[in-house]
This record gives structure tokens, C-alpha cells and sequence, in this order.
């Protein structure tokens, strides 16, 4: 019978080696239940194609959390190894074409050599790296770790005409 809340009784529990064991049909891979939908399948399952049905769910591992800095730290040592241009080509080409119009003489085009373009790419890029470069001790000299606008304008400052300041 049911109680006061409603709730049918429960067959009593048997003891520890008493009862007989569930057991698994052979060959069936695991399969959630729709209580365990959403939690992680056994460390040694792997699915085979014919075990993954339709509407079967799927475990996406969440994605890897790094703690603040880490990933920051990994592009630095990842950019100072390489020699490859930061700045894409096309673009730096077209900023290129674009300033030239402005200086090209009445009725004139100008023509650019890749290696003329590839040359102003790596002495901007160089000028920029060395221009951080001074703003970021500029910036821990303020007993600061974020780069900002005055610390640029501070370094370029300090450097002169000399440093491109003209």
C-alpha cells in the first residue's frame, strides 16, 4: 500500500553476495540512459561505427581553460622564434599604393617591385617591434604591465627625430 506521500513501497535490499548480479548483454558497447545524457563516457570507451546511432549523444570534451598570461607568454616565445612578417602582405601592399597615390606627381602612376614592397614591410615592422619594445619599459618603469597610449607617445618622444619621432 501507499503511504501518506503516495510513494509505493520498495522491495526490501538483499545482502552483499544474496541476489543475482545484473547481467550485460556481450558485445554491447556502452549506451547512456536517459539519466546519464549529459555525463562523461569511460575512461576506455572508444565508439565504433557501427555502435553510434542517430540522436545518439555526444561527449564534447570542454574546451582547455589556461590560466590568465599563459597563452599571452606562448605567442611571445612562439613570434620572437619565427622571421616570418607579422603584418599580412596584401594588406600592407595596399596601405602601400594607397600612400603613394598621394605623392605620385599629376598624371603619373607608380609601379611597385615585390621586393621594394617587402622591403618597407620588414623596416615598419621592425620600427614597430623596437617602438613596443620602448613603450613596454616605459610602461613597467610606471610600475605598470599594461601597455598604453601615453607610453608610446612617451618612447617616441625620448627617441627624437632620430627614432622616427619627425
Amino acid at each position: 500500500m501507499a503511504g501518506p506521500t503516495g510513494a509505493a513501497k520498495r522491495p526490501p535490499k538483499t545482502q552483499a553476495g544474496g541476489g543475482q548480479a545484473q547481467k550485460k548483454p556481450a558485445g554491447k558497447s556502452w549506451r547512456p540512459s536517459d539519466k546519464e545524457y549529459a555525463s562523461r563516457p569511460p575512461p576506455n570507451w572508444k565508439p565504433r561505427p557501427g555502435d553510434i546511432q542517430m540522436g545518439d549523444p555526444l561527449y564534447v570534451r570542454p574546451k582547455r581553460r589556461y590560466r590568465p598570461g599563459t597563452v599571452a607568454l606562448r605567442e611571445i616565445r612562439k613570434y620572437q622564434s619565427s622571421t616570418k612578417l607579422l603584418v599580412q602582405k596584401l594588406p600592407f601592399a595596399r596601405l602601400c599604393r594607397e600612400i603613394g597615390l598621394r605623392f605620385r606627381p599629376q598624371g603619373k602612376d607608380f609601379r611597385w617591385q615585390s621586393h621594394a614592397l617587402q622591403a618597407l614591410q620588414e623596416a615598419a615592422e621592425a620600427y614597430l617591434v623596437y617602438l613596443f619594445e620602448d613603450a613596454n619599459l616605459c610602461a613597467i618603469h610606471a610600475k605598470r604591465v599594461t601597455l598604453m597610449k601615453k607610453d608610446i607617445q612617451l618612447a617616441r618622444r625620448i627617441r627624437g627625430i632620430q627614432g622616427g619621432l619627425g
